[in-house]
C-alpha cells in the first residue's frame, strides 16, 4: 500500500506512538474525536502493530469493485497522531481497497489512544475476524502477552476464549518454521498441526509432515502416526514429562475445577500414569459430583 507510511518496530512501542496525549481541541476542523469523519487516505500511516502479513489480492480487488459502487460501508478505525496525520487501529484492507477504487478520503472513526491500548485494539480487533489463519492468530495471542504484559486467563478474558483455546493456539508457535508456513497458507489444517505437536522430536514431526502432505492423510490418520511414534519410542517418554503436558497441565486442572466447581488435583506418576482428584465437602456435594460425572 504505497501510499500509506509503514513506521517500523525498531525503537520500541513508545517511540512508535508520538503525541499519546493530544487534547481533543487539536481536532478543530478535522473531526471530533469519538465521532465519524472523512478524513484523506494520503494522511493516514498503516498499522505497525498489524497481525496480518498477507493480504489477498483478490480479495482486495473485489472488495474495490464494491467500494466503487456503494462507497465504504464500514468507517476505519483511526488514531491521531498529530495535526492532520493518523494511523490505522482497524481497517487496514479497507484503506487498500479505496486506494485501488481511486479514492482520496474514507470514512475513519476517529480517537486516541496511547500505545498499550493502540496495540490491545489493534491485535484484538483483528482476532476476532474470521479470516485469520491459526499462525497469525497464534502470533497475536503472543504479542499480547508479551507485549502487553498479560496473563492467559487475562487474555483469555480479552479475547472471549477460554484458556485452554488460547494455549492451543500458542503451542503452534512450537512447531518449525516449514510447518508453520503450511499451516499459514492452508496446506494443513490446525488438527493436524495439533496432532504433530505431540511429537516432542522435531525429526519425527517433519517426517510425519512430509508423509501427511504426500498422502493427504486425514487428521485421524495422522494421530495415528503420531500414537505408533510415541509406542514406538525405543526409550519411552512419561506424557507426564512432555512439554505439552506441562503446558496444559493447569489448564486441564483449571478447566475441570470450573466445570465441576470443586478443588481438582492431578497426581501423576513418572511412567505417565495419575489419578484426578475431586474434593467434596459433604455427602451432598458428593451426591452432586456423582450426577456431574454421570452425565
Amino acid at each position: 500500500m504505497s501510499s500509506i507510511k509503514r513506521t517500523g518496530l525498531g525503537k520500541g512501542l513508545s517511540a512508535l506512538l508520538q503525541g499519546n496525549d493530544t487534547d481533543a481541541n487539536t481536532l478543530t476542523g478535522e473531526g471530533i474525536l469519538g465521532s465519524v469523519a472523512m478524513i484523506r487516505i494520503s494522511d493516514i500511516e498503516a498499522n505497525p502493530f498489524q497481525p496480518r502479513e498477507l493480504f489477498d489480492p483478490n480479495l482486495i480487488k473485489e472488495l474495490s469493485e464494491s467500494i466503487k459502487v456503494h462507497g465504504v460501508i464500514q468507517p476505519i478505525t483511526v488514531r491521531k497522531l498529530g495535526y492532520g496525520k493518523y494511523q490505522i487501529i482497524s481497517g487496514e484492507r479497507r484503506t487498500r481497497a479505496s486506494i485501488e477504487a481511486g479514492m482520496t478520503e474514507i470514512p475513519a472513526y476517529i480517537r486516541l489512544a496511547n500505545d498499550q491500548e493502540m496495540l490491545e485494539m489493534a491485535l484484538i480487533e483483528n482476532i476476532q475476524r474470521k479470516d485469520l489463519n491459526a499462525i497469525e492468530i497464534a502470533v497475536s495471542y503472543q504479542r499480547l502477552l508479551n507485549e502487553c504484559n498479560l496473563k492467559q486467563e487475562e487474555l483469555g478474558d480479552r479475547v472471549g476464549k477460554e484458556r485452554s483455546t488460547v494455549n492451543n493456539y500458542l503451542r503452534l508457535l512450537k512447531l518449525p518454521e516449514q510447518i508453520q508456513a503450511a499451516l499459514r497458507d492452508e496446506k494443513i489444517s490446525m488438527g493436524h498441526a495439533r496432532a504433530i505437536i505431540n511429537i516432542e522430536d522435531l525429526e519425527q514431526q517433519m517426517q510425519i509432515f512430509k508423509q501427511m502432505v504426500q498422502d493427504n492423510l486425514s487428521v485421524r490418520k495422522v494421530e495415528e502416526l503420531v500414537r505408533e511414534k510415541s509406542n514406538g519410542k525405543s526409550k519411552p517418554q512419561s506424557t507426564a514429562n512432555s512439554q505439552a503436558f506441562i503446558e496444559e497441565y493447569e489448564t486441564y486442572q483449571h478447566t475441570l475445577g470450573q466445570r465441576y466447581k470443586s478443588p481438582v488435583q492431578f497426581r501423576v506418576k513418572s511412567n505417565g500414569k495419575g489419578e484426578i482428584v475431586i474434593s467434596f465437602t459433604g455427602k451432598d456435594e458428593l451426591q452432586r459430583l456423582i450426577e456431574l460425572l454421570e452425565d
